[in-house]
């Protein structure tokens, strides 16, 4: 099967059903593409294809990094105002990159399977000479001096920065409404938030504004809008791809991972992206993996765990899919071994303190210049809603909780192999709704309103506590056309078998093959955060 081509093909034609309809028509090259990375592409495709596809054309010449930029910068030009999935696009910078990139390529030179190929980064992760604003007022006209480690290995990979992506200020949110810049927008549903805190990253990648993106996780950011928007999200081993250089959220919970919009584009990001850095304290020493080939092993021995409490409360429309992928899984694999519980995390865990570390830090420097949901998370003296900050003791007894969690989670897997949950329970709210949310008293006043509106971290978070391997994949959509993400676990280090399960998956269904409905005339619905009370109707006789 004509793989790639068909995927792309399916795109520009809007969906899979009328991409069969002409198949019988394709061009003879076009049936065997895999095996001819040759044949030509129209530029008006470019931006269609995934980041593997572009790898083979520009190892086989068919298409320059300089053709691939200016092909997204131009759908970003006509996109970007819908979904504000970007804060600051780096024309000239990418511009420059890519014509070094390809005087290389010309030459014969290739610096990796990545060579040429524009990606974005969230806004918190550090570019020399490149303001990097965490989305917050705070931060407007940072200009980092240093690129952040993970920003060094990509550019000596051959990638081209072609600009920084929206998030929920500082990364401590996970729906993406609370920004500086203002929301970013569900590239399904512009009326929805895209899931945070990787908003812009989880945006731009269902939205086809750049090949590739990197997120951070520290409750679910990278699985969160990478489930909400129907893309794929990685998050590795802590440790295994460094933080430093990226704003830490609790750098103690942080990870650094891949969005993208197929699992093997997944793998080749994670392949250039992990390494050990000496100067990270998080950083952890492994021995290189090629993890494209770990995600080909089979699966057929594989067993599952489906542990019971991360089904609770799903929403109706969310678990009909998440069960149909089950089912799917089953026939791949051993089948299901346990419904036993995974470990739980304190709830002290929270009080780690190194993001107060931080923020004390900033507040004497800047004031407490945050947004007004933000100050309140963050605790700043005077905030509705703050709390006690966390002593020492707090701290200690949470770092030690986080160690035995991470020393104990892999005893876990004894009776299966790889853990299965749906990565979200609930679908995506209305970008006015979840302001008012955001601003309002969270006091509940009925018992039951304690399952309504709880975090959309509530699945993932746990996973940032293990420090384990988690991949989110595309399962189904529901009734209202939005996408439903499935997670993928397993223990330290597992991330061959977590991407080998999601790639089995992956090539069973065609999910990931679906784009948004996004045409350029399409209407921006308004921001209303407190819509006022309609007018009383006149008593004039």
């Amino acid at each position: 099967m004509a793989k790639l081509t068909r995927r792309s093909f399916a795109r520009l034609c809007g969906g899979t059903l009328a991409a069969q309809s002409i198949l019988s028509t394709w061009p003879a090259w076009a049936a065997d593409k895999d095996q001819n990375p040759t044949a030509p592409d129209s530029s008006d495709s470019l931006v269609t294809l995934s980041l593997t596809e572009v790898s083979a054309r520009i190892h086989a010449r068919t298409v320059t990094s300089t053709q691939l930029t200016q092909a997204l910068l131009a759908r970003i030009t006509v996109y970007n105002p819908k979904v504000n999935a970007y804060i600051t696009i780096m024309t000239d910078d990418a511009l420059r990159q890519a014509a070094e990139l390809d005087a290389e390529q010309k030459a014969g030179k290739f610096r990796g399977p990545l060579h040429g190929i524009p990606i974005a980064l969230k806004d918190n992760i550090d570019t020399a000479g490149t303001r990097t604003t965490a989305a917050s007022p705070m931060f407007k006209d940072r200009i980092p001096t240093e690129d952040a480690d993970i920003v060094r290995r990509l550019k000596a990979a051959g990638v081209v920065i072609i600009g920084k992506l929206n998030l929920h200020e500082f990364a401590v949110g996970c729906t993406g409404d609370v920004s500086y810049f203002g929301p970013t927008r569900n590239p399904w549903a512009l009326d929805r938030v895209s899931g945070g805190s990787s908003s812009g990253s989880g945006a731009a990648i269902s939205s086809d504004l750049c090949f590739g993106a990197l997120g951070t996780d520290t409750g679910g950011s990278i699985r969160v809008p990478s489930a909400w928007c129907g893309v794929v999200g990685l998050k590795p081993t802590v440790g295994l791809v460094s933080i430093r250089g990226i704003i830490p959220c609790s750098a103690p919970l942080d990870h650094c991972g891949p969005i993208t919009r197929s699992v093997e584009d997944a793998a080749l990001m994670l392949n250039q992206m992990a390494g050990y850095d000496p100067a990270d304290i998080y950083s952890v020493e492994h021995a290189p993996e090629d993890y494209v080939k770990a995600m080909k092993q089979p699966v057929s021995t594989l067993r599952l765990g489906l542990p019971a409490s991360y089904y609770d409360h799903v929403d109706p429309e969310i678990e009909p899919s998440i069960l149909a992928a089950i089912e799917v899984l089953k026939k791949l694999t051993a089948g299901v071994t346990s419904h036993s519980p995974l470990l739980s995390i304190p709830p002290a865990i929270g009080d780690l303190g190194e993001a107060e570390n931080y923020h004390a830090e900033l507040v004497k420097k800047y004031g407490a210049n945050y947004m007004p949901p933000t100050a309140k998370r963050m605790n700043t003296p005077g905030a509705a809603g703050a709390r006690p900050p966390s002593t020492a003791a707090d701290s200690g007894r949470a770092h030690e909780n986080l160690a035995t969690i991470r020393r104990t989670i892999d005893a876990g897997f004894k009776d299966f192999d790889l853990a299965v949950v749906p990565t979200v329970r609930y679908l995506p709210p209305t970008i006015n709704s979840s302001l008012k949310q955001e601003m309002a008293d969270n006091t509940r006043k009925k018992v039951y309103e304690f399952f309504e509106g709880s975090s959309p971290c509530g699945n993932t978070s746990p996973f940032d506590g293990y420090g384990i391997p988690a991949i989110t994949i595309p399962c189904g959509f529901s009734a209202s056309g939005m996408p439903i993400g499935l997670m993928i676990a397993g223990p330290h280090f597992a991330e061959g078998k977590v991407l080998a399960l999601a790639y089995a998956y992956q090539q069973a269904t065609q999910w990931h093959l679906k784009r948004p409905p996004l045409i350029p005339g399409m209407p921006v619905p308004p921001i209303v955060e407190n819509p006022e009370p309609p007018a009383k109707p006149s008593e004039d006789k």
